[in-house]
């Protein structure tokens, strides 16, 4: 892989060695998101859960997966790839994170994804409240 010319082979030396690095640590980042997504599947919180057995199974005419990396970087709690929906059942964690919150959410809609939030409160005393909110969610991206 050479630069042109004027760049000396040191300058191609480090650039191959540069993007080996970034291919690697890229990859090491993947492997560590899809391993911490597994873990997630496996120990779902009680709102996740919830919401999920009532979602799955093309209930509302498309299929959700459940704890999904995303752009390297963030683990979706539920995703409707057919219409890029990402459902996110936020709990206490979430109430000191909201900037953090806004910033992924802001990433996620830049890469083409709809971001809709829900309080576990919501999804625990009302479940049927929380899936119509879904349910009219996926029914306006599919307009």
């Amino acid at each position: 892989m050479g630069l042109g010319p004027g760049h000396s082979p040191r300058a191609q030396e480090s650039t191959v060695r540069n993007s080996s690095f970034t291919s690697r640590s890229t990859s090491r980042r993947h492997g560590i998101l899809s391993e911490r997504a597994a873990l997630m599947r496996q120990a779902p919180t009680a709102s996740e859960a919830r919401l999920f057995e009532a979602l799955r199974g093309g209930r509302l005419g498309v299929s959700f997966r459940r704890q999904v990396p995303l752009l390297g970087r963030f683990i979706a709690d539920l995703l409707a790839p057919e219409v890029r929906l990402i459902v996110e059942v936020d709990g206490l964690y979430h109430t000191p994170r909201e900037a953090a919150d806004a910033r992924r959410d802001r990433a996620l809609q830049r890469a083409g994804y709809t971001v809709l939030r829900l309080e576990a409160r919501l999804v625990m005393g009302d479940l049927e409240a929380a899936v119509a909110c879904v349910a009219a969610e996926v029914e306006r991206l599919r307009a």
